[in-house]
């Protein structure tokens, strides 16, 4: 049920390496079971960020019971990943969060 997907201007070299990293830390933060995680990369998009075209990342989280107070948490968890794995500067990243209630997720033929 946690969607987390990445879009950013620069090239990604080991892109299914990224996802599944990202997957499985993801999981653990959100304390969902990986199984449910489902992670997505645009890269190579033409973005701009105050004006500039450096690198940068747009960043979704999508899940079923988010709560604000998490935000901040995972706010810092993800910057620190993607200025680790693609040297994206924190200060050029923007995320947004969204909780879904179960009711609009689908899946398997039904929703949760």
């Amino acid at each position: 049920m946690p969607f987390i997907k990445v879009q950013t201007n620069q090239k990604v070299k080991k892109e299914e390496e990224l996802l599944k990293k990202l997957s499985a830390e993801m999981a653990e933060q959100l304390g969902k079971p990986e199984s449910y995680i489902m992670t997505a990369l645009e890269a190579e998009l033409k973005m701009t960020f105050g004006g500039s075209t450096e690198k940068t990342a747009f960043i979704e989280v999508k899940s079923i019971g988010l709560k604000q107070s998490m935000t901040e948490e995972l706010s810092q968890f993800i910057c620190e990943f993607m200025e680790k794995e693609l040297e994206i500067e924190q200060d050029r990243i923007y995320i947004e969060f969204a909780d879904a209630p179960g009711a609009m997720w689908g899946w398997d033929g039904g929703t949760f």
